[in-house]
């Protein structure tokens, strides 16, 4: 039945068993919320409106008996209300009013119609009511025969339509707008499709009911060729991001398919499916219809879509953009940068017991060198597929650098415990079975704000302890830790700054011959001023400078300013004396080494008798044969060779046969044990295994003339030590040296 039908004042009742003739009906009911505190009115409107349809749409009554009533039955239904037939005098004689004001002002609603109805002839709104709140009509209830009821109705449901399609039209084009302006966004593309669809059913004067689907697995990060939902409305939102075939709609899914494979538009009577192509990025909009489309509405869909399909391109590249900014290509998990900005901001994820790990590959790049990278490759997919399927959903992860690997979540989750059994059984690649095992460094987080690279450093801190770490291969991060770092690294940097202006020192001790006692060499000894009188350890700097590789440039300084104090000495007439400068490895493995030391003391004219180098066991055992093979050549140069430190190290007997030495230096800890009616087993041994293999033996550290005399007796040669002289600035040892000669 439609308006045309009702051409009296005389009500149509339903027939005695209450039913009426179904008809195919495409579209939702129209919601009618009937509000008067009569129930005799709610059952004529009832009636009188039953088996109107109106855009092949029937009506669906929601009934309210007080303003009270009202209010929450609007809540309940909210938007989807199209006509409110409200009764002014209720509860109260303005109650319709106080309903119209919560309305419009409260809720915000603002595409319902509202028609203003009362039984009391005469009463009338405040004019300003109508103005200022929007109201459709306002008649009195005997004045409401059938015939102007349903012209009021049908009235109030084109101006509700119309309403509806303008306010479709702004959403649809603000999603567009917004999406476009945030396409670097992670909902960029969800926001961008939502709008479309949102905008292609406004534009057709339907209710947004539809969805975009498109083969692109790569915008999900999912490596197949699914059709997917990127974005809906109406019914449909739930399964955005989910395949097509999930929704379980046959309809949908065979339209959506066929236009996708035809590449072209598809109108039905109960749906149209359009087809968008930019570039090589496809997609169909699928929209569920209630009227045929007409060719203007054809024709317009055309021009939309040539200008959306451009927009629907760059968003497709601005998120393969943002996918190489922000996602590893080979795992797809995110990336450094985004693993950066997920700490950044763990107020919005974590609670007060989540932690950070960092995830090292132990000998990784042994699997590329020897399998090939493309098995380092796979094996690098297969931990982040087990991470997947390991670890809760509440647990973040991300790929940091080559073969490391981060997590962020729950204390419970991301604990040594929990990773390591992730680990406890081998990968498969390939024909290849692998056992991996790693080595993890912790923090914990509170759910405060923090800066995301701070996390990050301090869990880097916390792994690189764990390499160290002899019993476990875990370490988790504490501030004494950082405060470590933070002290080595400001201690390397005034180090550095000190050594470029020249601030560090040379220093000299003396050497004698044990039954003369006369001075026969010196050893330089480097000295590091801190600024306030004082001097800071050589065994606090030397394995700073030795970490940092700042040593190399120090020890080529060394060797340059004992050649020159060498020279200084020969013109004061202790031409015979030699200076003794103590090598590092990192010296060993500077290619120029051998040259450098050759050059210095062709620079300053020097004997190369006159110098010696000192080594220590370690030296020799962390590089054999470069130590030797650089040894060698300097011995035959002429430089004397001495071995520092003897006896504390493991030396191997092979290595020390091998290596062109001059002198043992018997360790000041040795020395020490040298007491009064007692022996020394180790100087003793020490300084017979010199006197065998034709090496001459110097003691250090002595400091008492027991000490002296015992180490004459063992047949040692020489000795340095308080006993005879400390270490002293230049200008003082020549003062020194004047005075003993």
């Amino acid at each position: 039945m439609s308006a045309m039908d009702y051409d009296n004042d005389e009500l149509i009742f339903l027939d005695d068993d209450g039913s009426v003739e179904e008809q195919p009906l495409l579209g939702k009911d129209w919601n009618i919320l009937i509000v008067d505190d009569d129930e005799e009115i709610h059952t004529v409107t009832r009636l009188a409106l039953s088996d109107l349809i109106v855009n092949d749409r029937k009506l669906n009554f929601i009934h309210a008996y007080s303003a009270k009533q009202a209010k929450e039955k609007l809540h309940e239904h909210g938007n989807s209300i199209a006509i409110i037939l409200l009764d002014v005098v209720m509860e109260t004689d303005d109650a319709g009013f106080d309903v119209v004001k919560y309305i419009r002002e409260d809720m915000k609603l603002f595409e319902p119609r509202i028609i203003l109805r009362t039984g009391q002839p005469g009463y009338a709104p405040e004019e300003q009511v109508i103005k200022v709140y929007d109201i459709n009509d306002y008649k009195t209830k005997t004045e409401l025969t059938r015939a102007k009821l349903l012209t009021t109705i049908i009235s109030s449901l084109r101006s509700y339509q119309q309403i509806i399609t303008i306010s479709q039209s702004r959403t649809g084009l603000e999603k567009i707008i917004t999406s476009s302006a945030n396409l670097f966004e992670e909902h960029s593309v969800k926001e961008f499709c939502e709008g479309v669809v949102t905008q292609i059913s406004s534009l057709i004067g339907l209710d947004s009911e539809g969805l975009l689907c498109a083969r692109a697995g790569s915008l999900l990060d999912r490596d197949d060729e699914q059709v997917y939902v990127l974005g809906a409305a109406g019914e449909y939102a739930k399964f955005i991001n989910h395949p097509v075939v999930d929704v379980r709609n046959s309809e949908i899914e065979e339209n959506v398919s066929r236009c996708l494979r035809l590449k072209k538009h598809i109108f039905e009577s109960t749906c149209t499916v359009l087809f968008i192509s930019r570039a090589g990025f496809e997609a169909a909009v699928y929209v569920r219809q209630t009227h045929e489309i007409s060719e203007l509405d054809k024709n317009l869909l055309e021009v939309f879509l040539s200008s959306i399909s451009v927009g629907y391109e760059n968003v497709n590249l601005f998120h393969e953009l943002r996918n190489a900014a922000f996602r590893d290509w080979l795992t797809r998990l995110p990336n450094r940068n985004e693993f950066i900005n997920m700490l950044d901001k763990p107020h919005l994820f974590a609670g007060t017991n989540y932690s950070v790990a960092l995830i090292d590959v132990n000998h990784f790049s042994d699997i590329n060198d020897g399998l090939g990278q493309e098995v380092g490759n796979e094996l690098l997919r297969a931990i982040s597929d087990r991470f997947h399927s390991s670890l809760d959903t509440k647990v973040q992860k991300g790929r940091i650098g080559a073969d490391v690997f981060g997590l962020i979540g729950p204390d419970e989750l991301v604990c040594p415990k929990s990773i390591n059994k992730i680990f406890q059984s081998s990968f498969q690649v390939g024909d290849h079975t692998l056992p991996v095992n790693v080595t993890i460094g912790l923090c914990k987080l509170d759910n405060k704000r923090q800066i995301g690279i701070e996390i990050l450093k301090r869990s880097n801190i916390a792994l690189n302890r764990a390499k160290k770490n002899l019993t476990d291969n875990f370490e988790y991060y504490a501030k004494d830790i950082e405060d470590q770092t933070t002290w080595r690294l400001d201690m390397i940097r005034q180090l550095r700054s000190d050594f470029a202006a020249r601030k560090l020192q040379l220093w000299f001790q003396p050497q004698v011959d044990l039954l003369s006692e006369k001075v026969v060499g010196m050893e330089g000894l480097l000295r590091w001023p801190d600024g306030e009188g004082g001097y800071i350890s050589p065994a606090v700097f030397v394995p700073l400078a030795e970490y940092s590789g700042l040593i190399v440039d120090i020890g080529e300084w060394v060797l340059e300013e004992s050649c020159r104090r060498l020279q200084q000495l020969k013109d004061k007439g202790f031409g015979h004396l030699r200076v003794a400068v103590n090598i590092s490895i990192p010296q060993f493995r500077d290619r120029l080494f051998v040259e450098k030391v050759k050059q210095a003391l062709s620079k300053s004219n020097c004997e190369p008798s006159l110098l010696e180098l000192e080594i220590t066991e370690s030296v020799v055992m962390d590089e054999p044969q470069i130590v030797i093979d650089a040894l060698r050549s300097l011995k035959e140069f002429g430089i004397q060779i001495a071995i520092d430190d003897f006896g504390t190290g493991f030396s191997s007997m092979s290595y020390l046969q091998q290596l062109p030495l001059d002198r043992l230096k018997v360790d000041r800890s040795f020395v020490k044990d040298i007491k009064p009616g007692a022996s020394a087993v180790l100087a003793e041994t020490i300084v017979t295994l010199g006197n065998k293999l034709g090496l001459l033996t110097i003691a250090e550290g002595v400091e008492k003339r027991e000490q002296a005399s015992y180490m004459i007796k063992l047949g040692c040669d020489e000795a340095q030590g308080y006993l005879y002289a400390k270490p002293m600035p230049f200008d003082a040892l020549l003062t020194f040296l004047e005075a003993h000669d």
